[in-house]
C-alpha cells in the first residue's frame, strides 16, 4: 500500500508492474469503516480483487471485500513460495557466481517455461536436471539447480483413498477376494496400497505427485474390484479424506 486516505488507499500493484491500483472505503468491508488505518497500515501487502480499469484516472480499481478466504489463502501461498524461489536462486547465483545479466535470462527462462520460478525448482526437485532441459541452460547451471532444489524443495505428494466392501458368497469365496483385490492394485502411475480393515472391509490408498493423477488411478482401482466381483457378491465403497504432503504453505 502507497497511501491511505479518507476515501480509500492507494496501493502499487505487484502483479502490474507496480501500476497504480485504488481501494475505495466501500470495496473495504461489507460493513461500515470508521477507521481505515485499523483494517491496514502502510506498506502493508493486501490480496486484492481487479474489478474494473480505470483508465480516466489510469488506476486499476479494487475489492478487499469480494476477495474469498480460499483466493487469499491461495494467493499467500504463492507469494511465500515465491520468495522463497527467490531466496534458493539468490543461492544458486552466489555458488555459481553468475552475473546479473546472465541470471535475469536464466529466471525469466524457468518463469516463461514453468509459470514461477518456484514451479521451476518444484519440478528440478521431481525430475533433476532433466526437468530443465527445455531450458537449454549451461549444464553445470542445471545440475547447480537441480542439486539446490533437491535439497531445498519438498514436492507435494498426494494421498486419496476410500473404504471398500467386497465380499464373495462362492466356495472360494475369500480367494476371490484376495485375487480380485490384487488383480486392482497394479498400477504404474500411482503408489496403490490395499489393506485389510476387518472383514469385509478393505481400504483402498492412493499416492501420486499429482492429485488428478490419483483421483484417476482411485477411479481405476475402484472399476477393477468392481469387475472382479462376482454376480451375486457384494461391493460397495465410501470416500475417504484425501491428504497433502510436502510443498510450500
Amino acid at each position: 500500500m502507497r497511501e491511505i486516505t479518507s476515501h480509500g488507499i492507494y496501493v502499487n500493484l505487484d502483479q502490474y508492474g507496480g501500476m497504480n491500483g485504488f481501494l475505495h472505503v466501500s470495496e473495504i468491508s461489507t460493513g461500515w469503516v470508521r477507521n481505515i488505518e485499523r483494517v491496514a497500515k502502510v506498506q502493508q501487502k493486501l490480496v486484492l480483487k481487479v474489478i474494473r480499469a480505470n483508465r480516466a484516472r489510469q488506476e486499476i480499481d479494487l475489492s478487499l471485500r469480494q476477495v474469498t478466504n480460499e483466493e487469499r489463502r491461495s494467493k499467500v501461498i504463492e507469494w511465500k513460495r515465491e520468495e522463497r524461489a527467490i531466496a534458493i536462486m539468490g543461492a544458486i547465483k552466489k555458488k555459481l557466481s553468475a552475473g546479473d545479466a546472465e541470471w535475469r535470462q536464466t529466471t525469466v527462462r524457468m518463469e516463461d517455461e514453468f509459470g514461477s520460478l518456484y514451479g521451476a525448482l518444484e519440478a528440478a526437485a521431481k525430475g533433476g536436471m532433466k526437468a530443465l532441459t527445455p531450458l537449454a541452460l549451461p549444464a553445470a547451471t542445471s545440475q547447480a539447480i537441480a542439486e539446490v532444489a533437491a535439497e531445498k524443495i519438498v514436492p507435494p505428494r498426494y494421498e486419496i483413498g476410500a473404504l471398500v466392501e467386497l465380499s464373495s458368497k462362492g466356495p472360494n469365496g475369500i480367494e476371490q477376494v484376495k485375487r480380485t483385490l490384487l488383480a486392482a492394485s497394479g498400477s504404474q502411475q500411482a503408489q496403490v496400497r490395499i489393506t485389510y480393515a476387518g472383514a469385509p472391509k478393505y481400504r483402498v490408498r492412493i499416492t501420486a505427485d499429482d492429485y488428478k493423477q490419483a483421483e484417476k488411478v482411485l477411479e481405476s482401482v475402484l472399476d477393477k474390484i468392481k469387475s472382479g466381483a462376482g454376480k451375486h457378491d457384494g461391493f460397495s465403497f465410501k470416500r475417504e479424506i484425501s491428504r497433502k504432503y510436502g510443498g510450500a504453505s
